[in-house]
């Protein structure tokens, strides 16, 4: 009896514990919980709204399957009167910078782009609002527009930013 009244509350014991959780080591999120929050990139919609999504949640992750391996910023240097580059490994050292340093990032898509290309190549312009916040006190709002050339191998694959001329004003 006294075997059976032990095991019973071993057994008990064990599947009260299995139901637990530590509230110090919260539950990583799992794919589905990630590729419903993300767009499906072999859209051009669900390419803007990984975008966002990269900049919301200061993801380097998401952010750099945006970009081609042989992807270029643009952007003008007004001072000097001359457009200025970088590639792709100077982006995501630079969001990465930024996603670390500051407190939020709120990346808003104007609804209309305008679109020119096929299936395979397409150059895409749409307006955005950048809202950065450094601290409560320093908050950054950027406007502009965004023009885009992607590309991808077949309508099966994602599209890829190849390059991104970025016409904001500050």
């Amino acid at each position: 009896m006294k075997r059976t009244l032990y095991i019973f509350v071993l057994i008990l014991s064990l599947s009260v514990l299995m139901q637990c959780t530590n509230p110090f080591a919260p539950r990583l999120l799992d794919n589905s919980d990630m590729l419903s929050a993300t767009g499906n990139q072999r859209t051009v919609e669900g390419l803007f709204q990984n975008f966002s999504y990269a900049y919301q949640y200061k993801d380097t992750l998401i952010y750099g399957k945006l970009f081609a391996d042989d992807f270029t910023f643009i952007f003008r240097d007004h001072e000097k009167g001359i457009d200025k580059t970088w590639g792709r490994a100077e982006e995501m050292y630079i969001a990465n910078n930024m996603f670390k340093n500051i407190v939020s990032a709120e990346l808003l898509w104007n609804a209309s782009s305008q679109q020119v290309g096929d299936s395979l190549l397409l150059d895409v312009s749409r307006a955005f609002s950048l809202k950065l916040e450094i601290n409560p006190a320093d908050i950054i709002n950027v406007y502009g527009r965004a023009v885009l050339r992607m590309k991808r191998q077949s309508t099966e694959d994602d599209w890829k930013i190849i390059s991104w001329r970025d016409e904001s004003t500050y």
